[in-house]
């Protein structure tokens, strides 16, 4: 039977089944003529029928259905049909977004997928990962996904790759941070070869009861998974200590993920500066553009040998690049339009995938890729953790965190900051707020103002005014002590004729058109006009940029999935 239990033959590709409803803008099953109508759901026009006849309002009455004569793009049968219209259907755009956020979810590192079928609920495997994670997925909040791709010798032709008889360790692993609004992405990716600390896990065994496998110091990050019975969990745990990000949830994958997911788009457009011949991974590619599926593929994303210093830091890079260019196939039209395409994809996605229990169900599955799809691909970063060969070797093969570059990483990650510039919706300021900013700005040496402490911690006031007048030139400012009332937000007060004045301070102080209040002046100690600086509750200290802007570190990887790049 097939996987709706309807009795068809086995040899009948699913994919063959689904048809374009041109009335509904959707992709229904069709099935035989002499088989009973999809249970599917879908939408319906028909109301309830009587006496053989279709009833659509108190005393109207609808004739029952006819056949009509074929003509180009039939309805699906069974179903009242009408003229295409040109405008897209809300069921179809739904439907072009499952796909592409599909596509996103499936290989922003090489595991997962989410299908609409309930049947391919079936093919998803969970694991209870305890408190490693969050107990549900939240559609209004940022979320942190670790994808893994392990090195388990599973299938036909995978010999090799991978240790043979291992367990399963992390080999490939990118924790992908989703910004709350949606706006921008970022795609972390954690060297195998990095040396952490694994913490003690709880694991479920597979009668039902908990295990604690202690922990260990001073390992390669792959071995977070597989080793004493290490879980997805443990993993999980183990990026907390390591970054001081909590993952929300993970996806997990073995090799045949990459070959069986590229197959069923196609191939995957790569491209190389040099041509390739690594008789170790069997990879040959001219120098140039190629699409590689399957086992090309696969072979594309594990070799060591054919790029850079053969190293795994340089194996990273090209699997961003891979994903990069996966992601905008998935995304294509020639993808999202295909029945064929994306149940194939789909088949092939889910049983491809390892998740934990609170996003087992494929309504989450949908949830979380229709919230992916949000974000516009030239807003998804792709960077690695910071490292430095690790100075305890004397032949390198193992690295560390990079200390001057990796907490600032991890903290933008953590305080939802975009690698790119982001122009976020909630921050939009109204062109009449925004033009406060615009104009000449007077010298440092002429701005006159007096700061008072609004609600920020004690002493603020004077640590500001140190600041201004030692380091930002701003010589003729005073501490006025306290605000009248504390407030949230930082404001700056000025009249009409100080707005040059206001800017140029707004500047140094990295104050938004918002913060700027046009208002009165008022005396200052020498008895000349000057503005008002309010110090709030979000002043985060002398110096520091009150509208939120962080300077990037200088990292050495990092691209974005809309970029096409080649590997060298």
């Amino acid at each position: 039977m097939d996987a709706q239990g309807r009795g068809r033959a086995d040899d009948v590709d699913p994919a063959d089944q689904w048809v374009l409803n041109p009335r509904t803008g959707e992709y229904e099953l069709r099935l035989s003529p002499s088989a009973p109508e999809s249970s599917v759901p879908g939408p319906r026009t028909a109301g309830p029928r009587v006496s053989g006849r279709r009833t659509t309002a108190p005393g109207r009455e609808v004739p029952p259905q006819r056949r009509r004569r074929a003509e180009p793009e039939a309805p699906v049968p069974g179903r009242r049909g009408r003229r295409p219209e040109k405008k897209k259907s809300r069921g179809k755009r739904v439907l072009l977004w499952t796909g592409g956020s599909m596509a996103f979810v499936v290989l922003v590192a090489g595991v997962g997928g989410y299908v609409y079928l309930k049947h391919l609920e079936g093919n998803v495997s969970t694991t209870d990962v305890g408190t490693a994670g969050s107990s549900s997925f939240k559609k209004d909040e940022a979320f942190n996904i670790l994808i893994i791709g392990t090195d388990k010798r599973t299938g036909e032709g995978n010999e090799g790759y991978g240790d043979k008889g291992s367990a399963g360790h992390a080999d490939t692993n990118i924790l992908l941070h989703v910004a709350e609004d949606r706006s921008n992405a970022t795609a972390l990716s954690i060297p195998r070869d990095l040396i952490v600390d694994i913490p003690d896990c709880e694991t479920t065994l597979e009668d039902g009861t908990k295990k604690v496998i202690p922990g260990t110091s001073g390992v390669r990050f792959n071995q977070s998974l597989g080793d004493f019975g290490r879980d997805a969990g443990c993993t999980m745990r183990t990026v907390a200590e390591t970054t001081g990000i909590k993952p929300d949830h993970f996806m997990m994958a073995d090799f045949n993920a990459v070959k069986t997911l590229t197959t069923a788009v196609d191939g995957v457009d790569v491209c190389v500066e040099n041509a390739v011949d690594d008789p170790k991974s069997h990879l040959q590619l001219p120098a140039g553009e190629s699409t590689v599926e399957g086992e090309q593929a696969l072979a594309f994303v594990r070799t060591r040998h054919a790029f850079g210093n053969e190293g795994d830091l340089d194996r990273i890079k090209v699997q961003q690049q891979f994903l990069g260019s996966l992601m905008r196939k998935m995304s294509s039209s020639d993808t999202l339009t295909s029945p064929t395409k994306l149940v194939k994809l789909a088949e092939a996605a889910t049983k491809a995938l390892t998740v934990d229990k609170a996003i087992g169900k494929v309504g989450t599955l949908k949830d979380i890729a229709l919230e992916l799809k949000k974000v516009p691909t030239k807003n998804i970063t792709f960077t690695t953790v910071p490292v430095l060969d690790n100075p305890a070797e004397k032949v390198k093969a193992t690295v560390v965190v990079n200390e001057a570059k990796g907490p600032q990483v991890f903290d933008m990650i953590k305080n939802d900051i975009s690698f790119t510039e982001v122009e976020q919706k909630k921050k939009k300021e109204k062109a009449a707020v925004a033009a406060r900013l615009k104009g000449e700005k007077s010298e440092p040496g002429e701005v006159r103002v007096r700061v008072m402490n609004g609600g920020a911690p004690a002493g603020s006031a004077q640590q500001e005014l140190a600041y201004l007048q030692t380091q930002a030139g701003v010589s003729k400012s005073e501490n006025a002590g306290n605000a009248p009332a504390e407030i949230a937000k930082t404001t700056l007060e000025y009249a009409p004729d100080q707005a040059d004045q206001a800017r140029a301070l707004a500047e140094i102080l990295g104050l938004s058109g918002a913060a700027m209040k046009p208002g009165e002046s008022v005396t200052n100690a020498q008895g000349l006009p000057a503005m008002t600086l309010t110090l709030g509750k979000d002043f985060k200290g002398a110096g520091v940029k009150l509208d939120g802007s962080v300077k990037k570190p200088d990292l050495d990887t990092e691209s974005t999935a809309d970029q096409k790049l080649c590997a060298s």
